[in-house]
């Protein structure tokens, strides 16, 4: 594990050394106190207070998984985080598909997964995770839509034990992974999935319609199914909205 006191993005400072040819260990852990310009999916930015998070990265190397697979990577690491955190908040804590983190209908955490290929192999995978722990202000705008682990359990909790906690469940998920049990991966993933088998509003190509969340395909779509017809949808196709 390398600690950084502050950095832009740990996935910025991973990717660096990968393209600077350094030698990095599979699984290295790039951890900073404060990650002043994170990144979310889509260049969303992600913000948090200076030392009462989680902000680090994890070097993986799944040349083993075929390009056409890479989301069940999402799949292992999102199931691995959300097994480690529900130790702490049971099982009201779910994983927003593609792979936010969600306690009710508030957000805990992200995860942001940059793939490296080279031709048709997948050389590497940079995996970013920021999860709100200890902080308790948050900006207006998010009020209502944020929460951490403080918030809910009104005690702090130790960073470098929950890290431990949650790499130590990730690299269970990504064993299973490399032994080719996708299936099972799948599933457990889709049985932990935000919204699940309930009746909720969404948009997509700006039309509101009442859906319900059935599964995930192994390649990453989100499969809802409104008014008896089942549809598939790609990242940033739907938008998931607040029943009224």
């Amino acid at each position: 594990m390398i600690r950084l006191s502050e950095v832009d993005s740990t996935n910025n400072f991973l990717k660096s050394k990968v393209s600077n040819s350094e030698p990095l260990p599979e699984g290295t852990v790039i951890m900073a106190g404060h990650q002043f310009a994170g990144r979310g999916q889509q260049e969303n930015t992600w913000f948090t207070e200076p030392g009462l998070n989680l902000t680090f990265s994890i070097y993986l190397c799944p040349s083993f998984l075929p390009i056409s697979e890479q989301f069940m990577l999402n799949m292992a690491v999102s199931v691995g985080i959300r097994d480690a955190l529900a130790k702490f908040l049971g099982p009201l804590l779910k994983v927003k598909w593609p792979n936010d983190l969600y306690y009710n209908d508030q957000k805990l955490g992200g995860i942001l997964i940059e793939n490296i290929l080279s031709g048709i192999t997948y050389k590497a995978g940079i995996i970013g995770i920021g999860i709100n722990v200890n902080q308790l202000n948050f900006d207006p705008a998010l009020l209502n839509k944020a929460t951490s682990m403080r918030k809910i359990l009104q005690r702090d909790v130790n960073l470098l034990e929950l890290l431990a906690e949650i790499c130590s469940h990730i690299e269970g998920q990504y064993l299973k992974l490399k032994s080719g049990a996708f299936n099972k991966l799948q599933a457990d993933y889709v049985k932990g999935l935000y919204r699940l088998n309930e009746k909720k509003l969404y948009r997509s190509n700006n039309e509101t319609f009442e859906g319900v969340i059935t599964n995930v395909a192994a390649g990453g779509f989100l499969i809802i199914e409104s008014e008896g017809i089942e549809k598939q949808y790609n990242f940033k196709e739907v938008e998931f909205l607040n029943n009224i």
